[in-house]
């Protein structure tokens, strides 16, 4: 039986291998990126992706989708997008003299919140429910999304005008925060050596880019992350960390323990994508940065004297000891 389980997960290991080259055709130069999505994917969590315009954060989307055979809807976040633009609602058919439940683009198993702190926090409290519980409840009926289920949401980290600040009860619902920072100067030449090539980002499948794994692969790999050991060390030194994010002076709102528990996730996500069945200390600060940055919140004091949440989280790193 030890050895059917070893098999069956170095096969999905593998089927998680060939998706991230997959998609890695079409988005260039931005591994870690696609390695947090696929991370995401794993932890069966949702995904913030920042990037400026122009870095292929809907690309990597739409790859993914190709890549992995799964149903994807877009929704282009605006300041006019009401709820029931998201979730679905009742419409009254005349045939039948009764109201029927149109679904939304919610029902879905990628969905792509394109600039999601575009549209007002009426609009964003909308995916609450969807990102924890996996359901939508339109006038007191909950109706079950489909499964998987992944939301990876998009914003701009420059651009601030007519823009939402995200609710911290939604921030803290994503499992990973990733950045797609503007390429080097050699992966920009690579970028426009495939468009010159002939490559275009609208047509994935003439670009050769198709389903290299499924819904089934992704349980499959997520059954195994599942069975990958932490040591009862690793669960303290993991709570170690968010409490001193809690404790720092330059900070207003801290981890909570629904990020520890993200951590827990995440780090045996890479753990297992590493080729082991347990998690190290390594592995918990590699995903700390990415699974912490978006749930501390700083005190407006500390952000005038110029500080970060990147020099909270290395401070953090640096002050609790690693188990050995």
């Amino acid at each position: 039986m030890i050895d059917d389980a070893a098999a069956a997960s170095a096969r999905a290991r593998e089927g998680l291998q060939r998706l991230r080259a997959e998609v890695g055709k079409a988005v260039v130069g931005q591994d870690a990126a696609v390695t947090g999505v696929l991370i995401g994917l794993l932890c069966r969590g949702h995904v913030l992706v920042e990037g400026v315009p122009g870095t292929a954060k809907t690309l990597l989307v739409r790859a993914l989708a190709a890549a992995s055979g799964l149903h994807t809807t877009r929704i282009q976040f605006t300041a006019d997008l009401m709820p029931g633009d998201v979730t679905g609602s009742l419409i009254y058919d005349a045939g039948t003299s009764r109201f029927e439940f149109r679904e939304g683009p919610v029902f879905t198993n990628l969905l792509l919140a394109d600039e999601i702190n575009r549209t007002p926090p009426k609009t964003q409290s909308a995916l609450l429910e969807a990102m924890e519980e996996r359901q939508v409840s339109v006038d007191g009926t909950p109706r079950p999304l489909p499964d998987p289920f992944c939301v990876i949401a998009t914003q701009n980290p420059v651009e601030f005008e007519g823009t939402y600040p995200l609710p911290e009860a939604q921030l803290d619902r994503f499992v990973v925060k990733v950045a797609m920072p503007l390429p080097d100067r050699d992966t920009e030449v690579r970028v426009l050596a495939a468009h010159a090539a002939g490559f275009d980002p609208r047509d994935l499948a003439g670009a050769g880019i198709g389903p290299v794994a499924s819904a089934a692969d992704l349980a499959a790999a997520h059954a195994a992350v599942q069975a990958v050991r932490v040591d009862p060390v690793i669960l303290a030194y993991i709570v170690e960390l968010a409490r001193a994010t809690r404790a720092a002076p330059a900070v207003a709102l801290g981890v909570s323990p629904r990020g520890a528990t993200a951590l827990l996730a995440t780090a045996r996500a890479w753990a297992w994508l590493s080729g082991r069945d347990f998690v190290t200390p390594d592995d918990v600060q590699a995903l700390a940065r990415p699974t912490f940055r978006h749930r501390i919140a700083l005190r407006p004091e500390a952000e005038l004297e110029g500080g970060t949440v990147e020099r909270v989280l290395e401070s953090v790193l640096a002050s609790v000891p690693a188990p050995r």
